[in-house]
Formats: structure tokens, sequence, C-alpha cells
């Protein structure tokens, strides 16, 4: 695939052991506003860490010093950052604080100065159980609804501990939330992991959830977002407990994914690579134009952030080495839209995208 830039910007050091997951925003100025998790205190998920904020100007090749945005609060840390410009023009950040491995809870800050400043935070629950909300995961609906996909592990929701996927809902702008009334649930004994939503021309939701099955899996809603119907498998491969991005592209109105595609029957079905992408003309029902963003096996490339910018699409995301951490450093790519319909560079081998029975 043709990159207009590609390079690791925020290597791992002794002092921030791990930069990784976060979200992107265009500024009114033209500048793009990066926020991501920077570790202090080690290298794992529970380790401390605060919020950076970091700037480009000029679309994402070059960025500023990050300085801290968001303390370390709670118990042990604060990450995964999104970044959305609601209607009424004010930036949104959503992040986690946790506390414990039992308590990781959602809150949301407002800027109306292009995130120079932030409001104090409101929490958009008050349920103590471990809520894990992705990067780049939280959408405004053309109603103007926003969503907030989850992953829940609490005890009250299944044996075993087995988690389902709920959305905090906001109809105010964010001032408030609540959970909606269902939940997305996989089969017996398997998590409905770190969940995402894209709207749907139709105005149902559709929800790609990450398992340890091997496939990505689909969920929709058709009421904004408090009721789910029952996954199903989309048939297209995904590393084992590997995450998904998806967004919807302004130019074209297609969907764009961006995943780790590799079969469930590979030698190492876990591994995180390659980096794929590819583009749905019919909202997801089926996909095209596979190409691979990353091949190298050396390196791990997960939890995407999506911004498109004019005729580019920013893609930052994890890339570390699998022999000292595929969390631990932080790349962006930027690649132009019209690339990624390129039918010369096609995977060589393509699944049948109609979809698989969950057998498989």
């Amino acid at each position: 695939m043709r990159k207009l830039f590609g390079e690791i910007v925020f290597p791992h050091t002794p002092e921030y052991p791990r930069n990784s997951e976060g979200a992107m925003v265009e500024l009114r100025d033209g500048r793009v506003l990066f926020v991501f998790s920077r570790f202090t205190g080690g290298s794992r998920d529970n380790d401390r860490a605060h919020l950076a904020r970091t700037c480009s100007e000029d679309g994402g090749q070059t960025w500023s010093e990050p300085e801290v945005v968001v303390e370390t609060e709670g118990g042990m840390n604060v990450m995964s950052v999104s970044l959305l410009r609601l209607s009424s023009g004010e930036l949104m950040m959503s992040y986690l604080r946790k506390h414990s491995n039992g308590d990781c809870r959602p809150l949301v800050r407002f800027s109306h100065d292009e995130g120079e400043t932030w409001s104090d935070p409101v929490e958009a629950t008050d349920r103590i159980c471990c809520h894990v909300v992705n990067n780049d995961r939280v959408v405004q609906l053309s109603s103007g609804r926003l969503v907030m996909p989850a992953a829940v592990y609490c005890p009250e929701f299944g044996k075993h501990g087995v988690a389902p996927s709920q959305c905090f809902l906001s109809d105010d702008g964010g001032r408030t939330w609540r959970i909606g009334k269902g939940e997305a649930r996989l089969r017996e004994g398997v998590d409905a992991q770190e969940p995402g939503v894209v709207e749907l021309k139709d105005g149902r939701l559709m929800m790609f959830i990450r398992s340890r099955i091997g496939y990505i899996y689909r969920s929709y809603s058709e009421d904004g977002g408090e009721t789910w119907s029952v996954p199903e498998s989309t048939g297209i491969p995904c590393a084992k407990g590997s995450p998904i991005s998806c967004k919807r592209i302004p130019s074209t109105g297609d969907l764009l994914m961006v995943w780790n595609h590799r079969s469930p029957d590979s030698d190492e079905p876990n591994r995180r690579t390659p980096l794929t992408c590819a583009v749905s003309r019919d909202e997801g029902e089926t996909w095209e134009h596979f190409q691979d963003i990353e091949t190298d096996p050396d390196r791990g490339f997960c939890y995407t952030g999506i911004l498109f910018r004019g005729d580019e699409v920013v893609l930052s995301y994890c890339a570390g080495l699998y022999d000292t951490g595929i969390l631990k450093d932080l790349k962006v790519t930027i690649i132009v839209v019209e690339d990624l319909y390129d039918v010369l560079k096609l995977l060589s081998i393509q699944e049948d995208t109609t979809g698989f029975s969950e057998s498989q």
C-alpha cells in the first residue's frame, strides 16, 4: 500500500515505557489534536499513566512535544481516549479512569477553546464494574444522541464473569448518561469484547465486536443503541482477542474497517500482524479492497484511531516489537483515501465475506 507517511512518532523510553492508544480530531485552524495514553509507572494496562496532548501542523507528520492534559487519576490510571467534535461545535473527550481491576469507569470532559482547556469530568456511570471502552469509539448519531459502547465485566452479568457489550447513551450533549436497556451477548462462555458502533444509512446501528473465536462479530440496534440483536459472525477472520476499528469515509459514504486479518487456523492465531483495511459499499454486508497496511512480523499493530482529513485518512496505532511489547510504541500512517480502492493492491486471498457458521 502506498503511504504518504508512516513512522513511529512516539517510541517508548525509560521515562515513558509505553505510549499507546489514542484519538485525533481536526481543529478549526487546520491543526490535528492527538490525545493518547502515556505510561510512566510501567507498560502494563494497570500501571500509572496520564493523558498526553500533542498537535500537528502538517496533517500528522510531525508533532509538538506532548504535554499532560489529564493527570493520573484513580487508583491505577487513565487511558483509552475518544475525541469528538459535537454538533454543538464544542469538543468532547472521553476516557477511562481505572481505580482497580473491578472498578473502571468512563468519563467525559468538554472544551470550548479547541482543546486548550477542559471542563471538570462527568462520570458516565456510578456502577462499580470494569467497563472497557476502547479508544476512538464514542459516536454522535444523526439524531444528536451520543453512544459510548462498552464491554462490561460485572458478576451479575453471567456465570464465570462472561462480559456482554452495552452502550452508554446521552441525549443532552454528554452532560448526563444512562445505560441502554439491552446488551449484545455472544454464546455462553465467550466475552463480547471491545465493541464499536457505526450508524448505517437506514438509521440502524451496527456494532462490531472482538472475540476470542477468531472472527469478527456484529450486532444491530434499531432503537439508537438501546437494544441489540444476537451477534452473528461476519465470516471475516481476525486475530483472536484483537480489536477492530470502523468508520464511514466522508468523501464516498462507504465504510472503512481496520483490523488484524489473521486466520484462527494459523500457527499463531493471536498474533496482531498484519494490520489490514477493507471497504464496504453495502453498509457492512460484504467487504472488498482488502489491503495490508502493516506486515512486519516482528511488530504487533492494534488499537487504531481513524481521522479523515480532506482526501487523506490519518491512522494512529500501537506498533511495538514483540520482543519488547507491542503496545509500547505509537505510530502514525497517512493514506490517500483514493488508494483504499486500488484494485491492483487487493490481497491475493480473500475470504467468503457472506459469513461462516458460528461453529467455525
